[in-house]
């Protein structure tokens, strides 16, 4: 039997997940935290979401803690989603790659996935960046994606999606990108090992300081700040910009703006911006 979700209940987990991860739960969302958290409660014996939340902020619920927010993070996505950002991809990259004198293209390119959820958006990206380069050794290419949830993280680690999920990618990317599943994988393409190479998935909340000290040429960060209050939109684009070389761009979800907020972005298009 379903537990009962109190006012007060509801207002400590919606205060404890805005504390660790900006997400904002409003009023509206009530019924979506019961209905994912009850199955928490049913599988670690807890009798109500008082008990639950009491060990979610002790030592010991740390990894429940982090399940916690799995549970409650919204993962829609899909390859090539929002395909006029791929095409504003092929039009930019070939820029951001030096050339020498000689001819020899000599370059680092650096793309950020924040928010990458099961891995079609960094995969999506490491497809355009490929054809890009075409095979040119001398481009040190590298994709970060990051997510928060542990769940989302491990199924883009393995790489492995069903047909339906692969519908979007031109008939002859799949072919050169992807693995044909057979047997007890039949009805599924994996993600080849070369494109699996240039992506490092990695666990990271956004509230926290920027990963790994990289600077990038590219973030994508898109349908994840609809989540987020003002303020927490506000420190994340101005920690976006910091994280960004001169001139790179920040791309955001299709229904998303900068409009309202304080930053330092340049607006190109709709969705795109560059410092």
């Amino acid at each position: 039997m379903a537990c009962e979700l109190k006012d007060i209940d509801f207002g400590k987990i919606r205060s404890l997940v805005y504390e660790q991860c900006g997400i904002n739960l409003h009023e509206g969302k009530k019924e979506l935290v019961k209905a994912r958290l009850n199955k928490r409660l049913k599988q670690g014996n807890f009798n109500s979401f008082a008990d639950y939340y009491h060990f979610v902020t002790t030592d010991e619920g740390v990894s429940e803690l982090v399940t916690m927010i799995d549970s409650l993070s919204t993962n829609l996505t899909s390859f090539f989603r929002e395909n006029s950002h791929f095409q504003k991809l092929r039009e930019i990259v070939p820029n951001m790659i030096g050339t020498t004198n000689n001819g020899r293209r000599v370059s680092k390119l650096r793309v950020w996935s924040a928010g990458c959820s099961t891995g079609e958006e960094p995969y999506s990206i490491a497809i355009v960046l490929s054809e890009i380069i075409n095979g040119n050794n001398n481009v040190d290419m590298k994709i970060l994606a990051t997510d928060i949830s542990t769940k989302v993280l491990q199924t883009a680690v393995n790489s492995i999606y069903p047909k339906e999920r692969t519908k979007n990618i031109p008939a002859h990317l799949l072919k050169k990108y992807f693995q044909v599943g057979q047997k007890d994988w039949r009805g599924h393409y994996r993600v080849k090992k070369d494109l699996r190479n240039i992506v490092k998935f990695k666990r990271f909340n956004l509230m926290e300081p920027q990963p790994l000290n990289e600077i990038f040429d590219v973030i994508f960060c898109r349908n994840v700040m609809i989540y987020f209050d003002k303020a927490t939109q506000n420190k994340l684009v101005n920690r976006f910009y910091n994280c960004l070389k001169q001139g790179a761009y920040l791309f955001v979800g299709h229904s998303e703006s900068l409009t309202g907020l304080r930053h330092r972005f340049r607006y190109i298009e709709p969705s795109i911006y560059r410092k």
